[in-house]
């Protein structure tokens, strides 16, 4: 067998992520705030395009958009006018120069800074925390060098909660100081507001806060001390057998040991929230749903006319700016289409949601049916992994609140008669039955399976309290208010 060199032609087929299809899959995945950056920062680098100064009533309806009507909007008639310079005026741009700080393959999605970068304003804004307040009530203390040195160290070992994660024998060891000269500085520091700041557990934080009330010689006081563990089964009864105290003067005193704080550094956490802005609402007017796309501060974008008669005129024939015009006008034409095919697609799934969910967006999240992406997909003509990507991180406002995409897709649970029901009902439902039971005597994971058996909903005790896991509510023993 011999090797050698030839040349030989092969057909075949194959997909080609071209970057206009890049940038239509870069624009389904972002939400609502995204896409408004995206708009803005397109605008800003490609001279074609611009904010309209109207905005049409059907773009607010992409469902009457068509592939032609589409087209239409993206290239505007010859004729059409937008405000601005006339063209005549518009004076020679230094494109050479301007292309320097331009690139004309730019594109939101690589050129656009990480979302995880801090921003300047993230530093000059940021409210006061937990830190600053310690070391401001410390500012009024005359300390010296040493016990400055030991607050330091004990401040820069608080978590977000306001707990001390070092120990004493960790702060000798940095500061050179005696185990007494660190418990000082520790109880000095444990001293300072808010009540149970620096407590190494969440024993030592309730113990600091009932010290601060003058309940050292409380009930509450020895129950925190020595039965802690004890308290999260709610047992008053056994608790009180041991203690020699009744079951109510311990029910009463656990009741003060709920009033008191367990992250007492939560309170003065500066972490920033972050909102959500519906993409989609539905309203309900006259028994009838209606689909509107949340397009309020998206800046409406259009080929600039004035740029455009500049490619059209004769007399710049050949020249690098006409070149460079009808290159971005290029991107302009496939950045718009991408905005409308992600604007449709949005309204698309919503539309095949309406018609699949329609009874819960009527009655409740009770008759939340069985779903999955496929049969979106198939409904509406689209591929899964787009469904998926449409769907992910967008929110819709409906009459029965506001809910993220993916939450209209669940999984089913067969019922006793042969029929689907959608995971998130049963969770719905068990959450109703808790929310009903009795205090004194709470539901097991097996009493809900029973009911729900008895509803109709064949489910495993195990399933059971995989979902009650799912919605972070404690096992019976710990919603027992009394034995």
């Amino acid at each position: 067998m011999s090797l050698e060199f030839r040349q030989e032609l092969k057909q075949s087929q194959k997909l080609v992520m071209t970057q206009q299809l890049r940038q239509a899959i870069k624009l389904l995945q972002l939400n609502r705030l995204e896409l408004t950056n995206a708009l803005q920062e397109e605008l800003a680098q490609n001279p074609m395009l611009e904010e309209a100064v109207s905005v049409q009533e059907n773009v607010n309806n992409p469902e009457a958009l068509s592939a032609e009507e589409v087209q239409k909007t993206v290239e505007l008639a010859p004729d059409s006018q937008v405000s601005g310079d006339d063209p005549k005026t518009v004076a020679e741009v230094d494109w050479e120069e301007y292309s320097n700080n331009f690139d004309s393959d730019f594109s939101f999605s690589k050129e656009a800074p990480s979302p995880d970068i801090p921003s300047q304003f993230d530093f000059i804004s940021a409210a006061p925390g937990l830190l600053s307040f310690l070391e401001w009530q410390l500012s009024h203390i005359q300390l010296d060098t040493t016990d400055q040195t030991l607050a330091e160290f004990i401040l820069g070992n608080l978590n977000a909660h306001g707990f001390f994660e070092a120990s004493l024998e960790d702060i000798s060891a940095h500061t050179g100081c005696t185990r007494e000269e660190a418990q000082g500085m520790l109880r000095l520091i444990q001293s300072l507001d808010p009540p149970g700041v620096a407590a190494r557990d969440l024993r030592e934080c309730l113990l600091l806060q009932l010290e601060r009330k003058g309940l050292e010689e409380d009930l509450a006081y020895l129950l925190v001390d020595e039965h802690l563990d004890a308290l999260q089964t709610h047992n008053f009864t056994k608790i009180a057998a041991k203690i020699n105290y009744t079951a109510r003067e311990v029910r009463n005193a656990f009741g003060v040991i709920t009033s008191l704080v367990p992250y007492p550094g939560n309170k003065y956490s500066n972490e920033q929230i972050n909102y959500i802005v519906p993409d989609v609402y539905l309203y309900n007017l006259d028994s009838e749903f209606i689909i509107q796309l949340n397009n309020e501060g998206l800046p409406q974008l259009e080929i600039s006319t004035a740029y455009q008669n500049i490619i059209k005129d004769k007399d710049n024939k050949g020249s690098d700016s006409k070149a460079y015009l009808s290159e971005q006008k290029r991107h302009a034409q496939n950045f718009i289409n991408s905005v409308h095919y992600r604007q449709n697609s949005i309204y698309k799934v919503m539309k095949s949601l309406l018609k699949f969910q329609q009874d819960f967006f009527e009655k409740g999240p009770g008759y939340l049916k069985p779903l999955v992406l496929n049969d979106v997909a198939q409904d509406i003509g689209l591929h899964e992994s787009t469904v998926s990507r449409i769907t992910s991180n967008k929110y819709v406002h409906t009459p029965q609140g506001l809910y993220e995409l993916k939450y209209f897709f669940s999984s089913a649970v067969s019922t006793t008669d042969g029929k689907l029901v959608a995971s998130e009902a049963i969770k719905n439902r068990m959450r109703q039955l808790i929310q009903q039971e009795d205090s004194n005597k709470p539901l097991s994971d097996n009493s809900l399976a029973e009911l729900l058996k008895k509803e109709g909903v064949k489910i495993a005790r195990r399933t059971v309290a995989k979902y009650r896991d799912q919605m972070k509510i404690l096992p019976v023993k710990h919603r027992r208010k009394s034995c």
